[in-house]
């Protein structure tokens, strides 16, 4: 708290707080927070967070003026924050609520707002405990859900306040990630004009099926980004995959002729590496948490493929509606439709306009709340 105190002294502007739980929910709000610093020259930004996975991966580069971890919620510490921060519009991204920052901005009028927010039936906001969690969600000046099935759960449990579908920013972040520029010469080089299947966010379950699928394809390349990039699990990963190369031993030169799998063995990139691929396949759906971020690749107008466990993910279940993602639980099935995709270049390229149209067409989220901020005057330039 000291440095954070030193720190608003010292400096001059307006500020606008942002809080993200974690990695996920930052790029999340990202889009959010681009357009806030371009139209709000003169604001300072803050940026905190929860999780490390967030604040140790952004704590040097994230568009932000100041990064911190969010002191623990408690009334003092609530107080003592927005009096050293006194921001002018807060922003929690998707699930934080924190009930002694939650009720002081409420009590002192600062305006708060839920982002990219999702409700289901399951969650604590509506089991026994609801009730006080619910009249939490009271305390925001405007709530901003990615869906109507999420105002409707509100809705019907009693939830007093404003509240809007706004669609999910995520949809903005990858739309800007694949219109960045990139060039990796060695990956280039690596592909050259081969079919490459792209796997994200693997874990030990993800690469014993990539690991056959392999086998059964010779003529595929991989790249295979794994969930954890420290040298235990890069280990591993490469005595699976027995003609692999390391991105490190790439990059330094190291001769791949004779290698099909790439292992990326660090971390930040794989955002832009679906660009290289002809099929994609999203890790974590044999884990209990579930699949990760299947919009990075569909966003570059690629068919997906994951595990089973990818109930958490309503993009994932839209994909499987469309026809341009595929959840398989078996080793068959997998090999099964990876076969047909790079037999059946038709097909293939019609399903990956699908995920492309998918993305396309759920544009648009950050424009919506930014058009709130100005429509209300919450912040003035």
């Amino acid at each position: 708290m000291h440095n954070i105190i030193s720190d608003m002294a010292n400096g001059t502007g307006p500020v606008i707080w942002m809080h993200c739980a974690s990695l996920g929910e930052f790029e999340q709000g990202r889009p959010v927070l681009e357009q806030l610093k371009k139209t709000y020259v003169g604001h300072r930004i803050i940026l905190t967070f929860f999780s490390p996975s967030g604040y140790e991966i952004r704590k040097n580069n994230s568009g932000a003026d100041y990064v911190y971890y969010l002191p623990m919620d408690g009334k003092r510490n609530a107080a003592a924050f927005l009096d050293a921060v006194q921001p002018k519009l807060v922003i929690f991204v998707k699930y934080e609520s924190w009930y002694h920052y939650l009720s002081t901005l409420h009590q002192r009028k600062i305006p708060t707002l839920l982002i990219s927010a999702i409700f289901k039936s399951e969650q604590n906001f509506f089991g026994p405990l609801g009730s006080f969690l619910r009249s939490m969600l009271e305390n925001y000046t405007h709530i901003f859900v990615q869906d109507k099935d999420s105002l409707d759960l509100l809705k019907k449990f009693g939830v007093r306040g404003a509240c809007s579908v706004a669609g999910d920013t995520r949809f903005d972040r990858v739309q800007e990630i694949i219109n960045q520029p990139f060039n990796h010469h060695s990956i280039e080089n690596f592909c050259t004009d081969e079919e490459v299947l792209v796997a994200g966010s693997t874990w030990d379950e993800d690469e014993e099926m990539l690991s056959a699928a392999s086998n059964e394809f010779p003529s595929l390349k991989l790249i295979i980004a794994p969930h954890e990039v420290n040298p235990a699990v890069i280990e591993k990963t490469q005595l699976r995959f027995k003609d692999s190369i390391l991105l490190s031993a790439l990059e330094a030169g190291k001769n791949s002729s004779n290698s099909r799998v790439l292992v990326i063995d660090c971390v930040g990139m794989l955002s832009k590496l679906y660009r290289f691929s002809t099929v994609c396949y999203v890790g974590g759906g044999f884990n209990k948490a579930g699949i990760h971020n299947i919009l990075e690749a569909a966003a570059y107008g690629r068919v997906v493929l994951f595990g089973p466990n990818y109930q958490r993910s309503a993009e994932a279940g839209e994909l499987i509606k469309l026809g341009a993602g595929f959840s398989c639980s078996r080793q068959g099935e997998f090999t099964g439709f990876l076969g047909r995709m790079l037999e059946d270049k038709i097909e293939r390229e019609k399903k990956n306009n699908i995920a492309k149209e998918f993305v396309e067409t759920n544009l648009g989220s950050a424009e919506k709340i930014m058009r709130y901020i100005e429509k209300n005057l919450l912040l003035s330039n």
